[in-house]
């Protein structure tokens, strides 16, 4: 921890240290205790009181384990690592198959906010877990040292020994080198520097932001607690949510808190208890790729599929839900000839889910939109068509596309009545010959039958109504009222945490987001309709292919291959022009609409053809300046953002989930998907 952000700093005497917490039953005695188990500034300072919230008894009850949610932040890094007895470790192996705790420290850091805080509050987590058996087999703390010049294995050895003497499973580690541990520090994006005195001589420390990792069974981060808000008690709560996502864990034993511990709010951190709480955490989660692939990339991956039985379908109120839009959306305008009635969308929506509709009988328009993954398609770059052909772009999201007037990347259509067709016929998407051709099949079912003729006035299958009928439904997936819509429009102050505080005044000041994502007094749509040029199509059609590409065989396998061998074994990508390819405007290459960003958390991965997987990623790529070209929008450039501004942008952004996701998904889950029989 840097000094110069501790100078509000003040430690508490070893009685109040004892009273707070479970520390004095890791040693003997408070003086048996290392630099780690208890600040030694306390010592001699009768009635200090240190600020650091890890040190102090909370005000009030930790989260119900459960009650929230904390949606993957990335994967974890790995790298060759050694254990107090010498042997050496992937640190992905060390992972293995339980929830994980990863501290960084250094064993002669004295910063009361930095290392030994991060040891003092593992300390009370290595204790609890002790005590509980729903807990002990599943857990793992790991520490490593960022200093293996000085931190050898027995010296990380002895520091274990003095800090923990209890039964549960912490490991104190360190590395061979300086070298072997800076990928590492990098894939955590952890930075270290030694301190020196004003005469330039290394005082023997090293300065450091604290930074400890939550890490899931997939090895991926779900949380990442710095100084201001790492408490054992939501450490606790968070490896019991974590758990508690396990099919096979007891409810009853993960939740337990024990009796007397209380808890801090966390709500400046991405991931943190109050992202996004469930209104009942009875009911599970229903959106989110049924197998996530996050972490795939290490050798601790494991597969989790979610069950069917997850799968509850509910119809809803659609027709109400398009006549009375949710907080912060606009009443629908429909045009000439454009009317919503429960007949159309019935249709529309059995429609959507017919595999039918596809020349093969294996595709839905569902296939590509997935109700559970935001209307998009999050396990690809690019979804995948009949007999696996790749779809040339990004699925973009249909969440409030009733507003859109501007239909696919390009905008080359203006009506969604009309926008189906282009997937219907598409050899790459759902194959079918000739409009013709998909009336004539529709006219065969006989589950259809009559159900046209009810909904318009006698008509049967014609392209009009087949069109029309897909837009009804379309046009209800209207979701909006998250917490950003229920503090900004609707009063409710407590909606939106500091850190979605902080983004907002990001968003439309320093960053200009809203330049193109607009926000109105009361109401937003997130995007101007138009088309822009941010360099992502610039640089994807002019860089060339490196003559050899990494390849991910398997979880944390890679093998170089020559680009000539892989471009034999895969279709060629056909270069994407943008706007242009519909104008023929030189003007407009490499321009795509402006999405909407209602709901942006829910819809990875990013930009017109899924090249950006996180929304870090996307703010990171928009403070860089886009892609230098000779087109670049002009409202594009460098930002300047740092680090904590970025992370403020993402909490903001993920704060624009809306409140029914889950009413649409369970009424998308109720639809039939078309028998080929």
């Amino acid at each position: 921890m840097r000094r110069r952000a501790l100078t509000n700093l003040i430690a508490p005497s070893p009685a109040r240290a004892c009273a707070v917490a479970v520390a004095c039953t890791l040693a003997t005695t408070a003086t048996d205790l290392p630099a780690h188990g208890e600040p030694k500034a306390a010592q001699g300072r009768p009635g200090a009181e240190i600020q650091a919230p890890g040190y102090r008894t909370l005000a009030f009850p930790a989260p119900r384990a459960g009650t929230y949610a904390l949606p993957p932040l990335g994967a974890a890094g790995d790298g060759d690592v050694v254990d107090g007895d010498g042997k050496q470790h992937r640190l992905h192996e060390l992972l293995g198959d339980r929830v994980a705790v990863l501290s960084f420290i250094y064993t002669s850091c004295q910063e009361q906010a930095g290392c030994p805080l991060a040891s003092f509050v593992l300390g009370r987590v290595a204790h609890e877990i002790d005590a509980a058996p729903a807990l002990r087999d599943r857990v793992r703390l790991l520490t490593l040292s960022f200093d293996p010049s000085h931190d050898s294995p027995a010296v990380m050895r002895s520091y274990g020994e003095r800090i923990h003497r209890g039964g549960g499973d912490w490991r104190f580690l360190t590395t061979t080198s300086p070298a072997e541990l800076a990928p590492i520090l990098e894939a955590y994006d952890q930075a270290v520097s030694t301190d020196y005195d004003e005469a330039g001589e290394p005082l023997g420390s090293i300065s450091h932001i604290l930074r400890v990792f939550l890490i899931d069974r997939q090895a991926r981060i779900r949380n990442i607690y710095t100084a201001s808000f790492l408490h054992a008690d939501t450490v606790l709560s968070d490896i019991r949510t974590v758990l508690l996502e396990e099919p096979d864990e007891t409810a009853s034993d993960v939740r337990a808190v024990p009796s007397g511990t209380r808890a801090v709010a966390t709500t400046d951190a991405p991931g943190s208890a109050s992202a996004a709480p469930p209104d009942d955490d009875a009911t599970p989660r229903l959106h989110g790729a049924g197998d996530d692939k996050n972490g795939y990339q290490g050798r601790g991956y494991r597969t989790r599929s979610r069950s069917l039985p997850t799968r509850r379908g509910e119809h809803a109120d659609l027709l109400e839900i398009a006549r009375r839009p949710p907080l912060g959306l606009p009443p629908l305008v429909l045009l000439d000839g454009e009317t919503i009635t429960r007949e159309k969308i019935a249709l529309g929506r059995k429609l959507f889910y017919d595999r039918r509709l596809s020349h093969n009988d294996t595709v839905s328009c569902a296939l590509c939109h997935v109700p559970e993954q935001g209307f998009t398609s999050n396990e690809m770059t690019t979804p995948v068509g009949i007999e696996g052909r790749s779809v040339r772009r990004n699925a973009p999201t249909l969440y409030n596309v009733a507003y859109v007037s501007r239909l696919f990347h390009d905008g080359r259509e203006d009506r969604l009545e009309q926008q189906i067709w282009g997937p219907l016929l598409a050899a790459s998407e759902m194959g079918n010959p000739s409009v013709g051709h998909v009336l004539g099949k529709i006219r065969t079912l006989a589950d259809y039958a009559g159900l046209f003729e009810a909904a318009f006035d006698g008509r049967g299958p014609t392209m009009e109504t087949l069109g029309a009928a897909l837009a009804s439904y379309q046009r209800t997936l209207l979701s909006a009222a998250s917490r950003f819509d229920r503090w900004r429009f609707g009063g409710e102050d407590g909606a939106l945490d500091d850190a979605g505080k902080r983004g907002f005044e990001l968003f439309t000041g320093k960053a200009r987001c809203d330049t193109c994502h607009l926000i109105d007094d009361e109401l937003a749509l997130f995007t101007d309709g138009e088309l822009h040029n941010t360099g992502i199509g610039y640089a994807h059609s002019t860089y060339a292919t490196p003559a050899k590409l990494t390849v991910q065989v398997a979880p944390g396998t890679f093998v170089e291959v020559d680009a000539d061998v892989l471009a034999g074994a895969t279709e060629p990508v056909a270069p994407d022009l943008g706007r242009y390819e519909i104008t023929q405007d030189p003007d407009d290459r490499w321009k795509y609409r402006t999405p909407t960003l209602r709901n942006v958390a829910l819809t990875s991965p990013y930009m017109h053809d899924g090249s950006l997987g996180t929304l870090r990623d996307v703010v990171e790529f928009y403070d860089r300046g886009g892609v230098a070209n000779q087109l670049l929008d002009p409202m594009i450039a460098p930002l300047g953002l740092s680090d904590g501004q970025i992370a403020d942008l993402v909490a903001f952004l993920e704060a624009l989930t809306g409140d029914n996701v889950d009413v649409l998904v369970a009424d998308a889950f109720a639809a039939p998907v078309g028998d080929r029989r």
